[in-house]
């Protein structure tokens, strides 16, 4: 994940991230990309974090910034981690990649007391426009790829994904839900609508406090 772009500013969705996670707590994150955003945390926050990764490249990255990594594919399941191991687990902008999203949520939250979890909302006006008037798969900055190219293999809408916490007994913390352009009042009235990215802060039910 690019947790910071060229002009060193956080991408909008870690930003709101971050003031849901303690100082000095014990962070998972799930497909940790190049390690920017946990060395953020461990710099602002003094987090003790750990990062789970695929590629070679952005492992190296992470041990280049003093990191603790593994090279893990998420789909196999997190087995090697305990129960509450962690006070909280973050996975942005890949729960859609996964073969098993909903297997991989229950996991995040076994491993960990809460999770974050942050996802392109396909439910946007923009993707939705998209698709009744060219009737193609949506593009995107935040999805750039073609449809017969693109990780992105379950499409999730911010309606869908609360109906999948509650089915699951899961605890919304907090939501929000992002974009470079919509006004606030209207990501207020329609985030499903107005939300680009959306951003979640989840627990089990009864496990808060």
């Amino acid at each position: 994940m690019n947790a910071v772009n060229n002009n060193h500013t956080m991408r909008l969705d870690l930003s709101e991230a971050q003031h849901w996670i303690a100082p000095g707590s014990r962070v998972l994150d799930l497909g940790c990309g190049d390690g920017t955003f946990l060395k953020h945390l461990r710099d602002t926050r003094q987090v003790h974090g750990y990062g789970l990764e695929i590629d070679p490249e952005q492992i190296n990255a992470c041990i280049e910034k003093g990191l603790n990594v593994v090279e893990h594919d998420l789909d196999l399941g997190l087995g090697n981690f305990a129960d509450g191991s962690f006070d909280t687990v973050v996975m942005a902008q890949a729960l859609q990649t996964m073969n098993y999203p909903h297997v991989v949520l229950d996991e995040m939250l076994r491993v960990g007391k809460e999770c974050i979890v942050t996802f392109p909302n396909f439910g946007h006006w923009k993707a939705r426009l998209h698709l009744a008037f060219k009737g193609r798969m949506p593009q995107s900055d935040l999805l750039p790829y073609e449809w017969y190219d693109t990780p992105n293999i379950h499409f999730c809408t911010v309606r869908d994904y609360e109906i999948l916490c509650a089915e699951k007994d899961i605890t919304v913390l907090h939501r929000q839900v992002v974009n470079e352009q919509s006004s606030k009042r209207l990501k207020d009235l329609s985030p499903n609508l107005f939300g680009e990215t959306a951003i979640y802060h989840l627990c089990r039910n009864g496990q808060k406090g």
